[in-house]
């Protein structure tokens, strides 16, 4: 196994990615990312605020909406960009800096047919997809004039996240942060300022929600077309001397496309979950989704310490440093599951702290409570099992991870069809979500540990 003093690419490399302590270097390249997300998080929650005084069928239509659009921008960023920033964070460990400007062009046209294709999808079929998501009448009319201005943009949703995947490739965590913190901030502003006619501008109602994320996007794209373009950024956006190659396409695709197996499987969960504790009335539906928002905002904590992993894990495997690699792996892990689990431990002793947030009812206080004693003791299994994720995304070892997830989905969808079939009780259904994230991250573990990097 190659040590640092062996590596002939570290001695060689200014970067200190490969070579300063691992734990400081992944909370300093991680702080920016937990701002962004967590502004990016609040934008959901403005916008929901929004719809809301929109009436309730644009509350329906939103909530068929939404999933589709989170499953883009997890595609998009967590795993297809994941794929993007390991393949360059490997080149610039090996010193091939010609090669990392070969892989953005590369990434670039990756992303833009993505975006056609995802936003040609849902333009043409969007009507289709939300009636068979159970929606109807005035709910289809909402979600349709919000979800064709969205993805009418997808192309710059996929751009502006595959380009900071790009930066972040090369350790630069700062711009992609600050460039997707003016994105929420400008979102937040303009969905209010059209679609709820703020000032002079008049009210557009769902469409003009959709328009603040559309123009937020768009410019985000520009400007960091512009970044790279100009050569402000350690990897350069170039057309001289690119070619296109399959084997270009194939080093980001073989952990990229992988990876987008990952948020289907998040999203056909989710929508499993929902179907099976709806059967316990509205309360008890109630109390899933408070918890579920809990976890929706926890998220970005993995994310966040996560995509740091990427590029140190990397560099350190372009540079033949496998030893280094698999400590930023463990040290990332570790620290996201006790910052994630010391929160699940939290509200599984105190569930009213945060349920009490939402709401006084005493069966949907009860519901919520019941949720957290049995899932939150397992919250740091679970953000273990995330960050190591991202950390074989960097080392471009992303299948047993991904396996681990579909285990996990197995386990809900036979688990919950076994309960549902017996009329188990309503316990049982969050012991075996409780459980499912437990294997998950154990089996997530279990893979990065046996499988050579």
């Amino acid at each position: 196994m190659t040590t640092e003093s062996q590596s002939p690419a570290v001695a060689a490399s200014p970067n200190l990615l490969l070579t300063a302590p691992i734990l400081g270097t992944l909370a300093r390249l991680s702080a920016p990312n937990v701002i962004a997300m967590s502004a990016t998080s609040a934008v959901a929650i403005a916008e929901t605020a929004y719809v809301g005084q929109l009436g309730t069928s644009a509350l329906a239509g939103l909530a068929l909406v939404f999933p589709m659009v989170m499953l883009q921008q997890m595609m998009s960023a967590g795993a297809m960009g994941g794929g993007v920033s390991s393949a360059i964070s490997r080149a610039l460990g090996a010193n091939d800096s010609h090669r990392a400007e070969q892989l953005a062009f590369h990434a670039v046209v990756i992303g833009a047919m993505a975006g056609i294709i995802f936003g040609t999808i849902f333009l043409i079929f969007g009507e289709y997809i939300y009636r068979l998501l159970g929606g109807y009448g005035e709910v289809v009319t909402e979600a349709l004039a919000y979800s064709n201005i969205v993805f009418l943009g997808a192309i710059s949703i996929w751009l502006t996240n595959t380009l900071a995947s790009i930066i972040r490739g090369s350790g630069d965590m700062k711009i992609p942060s600050i460039t997707l913190l003016a994105v929420a901030t400008s979102q937040f502003l303009l969905a209010g300022a059209f679609g709820l006619g703020w000032g002079p501008l008049p009210a557009l109602g769902m469409a003009g929600i959709g328009l603040g994320l559309l123009i937020a996007f768009s410019v985000s794209t520009l400007f960091l077309l512009w970044y790279l373009v100009s050569g402000r950024a350690r990897v350069k956006l170039t057309l001289r001397g690119v070619h296109l190659k399959a084997e270009m396409f194939r080093d980001i695709l073989k952990v990229g496309a992988v990876s987008c197996i990952s948020p289907l499987q998040t999203v056909l969960t989710v929508l499993i979950l929902t179907r099976l504790v709806s059967e316990f009335g509205i309360e008890a539906l109630a109390g899933y989704g408070i918890g579920a928002r809990l976890e929706f905002l926890l998220v970005p904590i993995a994310f966040a310490i996560g995509v740091a992993c990427v590029p140190m894990v990397g560099m350190a495997i372009g540079a033949r440093n496998i030893a280094r690699a698999r400590q930023v792996a463990w040290t990332g892990g570790i620290s996201a599951g006790i910052l994630i689990g010391t929160i699940g431990l939290f509200v599984a002793l105190f569930p009213n702290h945060w349920t009490g947030i939402f709401t006084d009812s005493l069966p949907v206080l009860s519901s919520a409570g019941l949720y957290f004693a049995w899932v939150g003791p397992f919250y740091g299994l679970f953000g273990l099992g995330l960050c190591l994720y991202f950390s074989s995304q960097g080392a471009g070892k992303v299948l047993g991870p991904v396996i681990a997830g579909t285990i996990r989905l197995i386990i809900v969808a036979l688990g919950g069809w076994i309960l549902a079939a017996y009329s188990a009780p309503e316990w049982t259904i969050f012991a075996l979500i409780g459980g499912a994230m437990a294997i998950y991250g154990a089996a997530t573990a279990l893979a990065v540990y046996v499988v050579r990097w």
